[in-house]
């Protein structure tokens, strides 16, 4: 399948074939089959972080053995290493400076 070039947002979660506002940080060239997927992470992603949200507001639950909070985190390393693995030379440096891979990211 041909590859084509995706500009990611993942404040917003969007995926854009579209140059636009400030989409741009993070370029990646992909199958639709791969955008497809990590639009699949995303949407992960959304349904952990309102699940969190709920969690939020009960207060004998805590933070560290909420298994929402972990399944976000899972998903945004799994895209984020989407993102490196398809991303342009740009993006993977970007990613790299971030410390996402490293032990010591948070």
């Amino acid at each position: 399948m041909e590859k084509k070039k995706f500009y990611i947002n993942m404040g917003s979660q969007e995926i854009s074939q579209v140059k636009y506002g400030n989409n741009e940080e993070l370029v990646i060239y992909a199958t639709e089959n791969e955008a497809s997927m990590l639009r699949h992470k995303m949407a992960r992603m959304n349904d952990a972080d309102f699940r969190a949200f709920f969690r939020a507001h009960v207060p004998i639950m805590q933070y560290h053995n909420d298994e929402s909070n972990d399944d976000y985190d899972s998903n945004m390393t799994e895209a984020f290493q989407m993102i490196y693995n398809l991303g342009d030379e740009e993006t993977k440096r970007h990613i790299e400076n971030m410390g996402i891979f490293s032990d010591r990211h948070l």
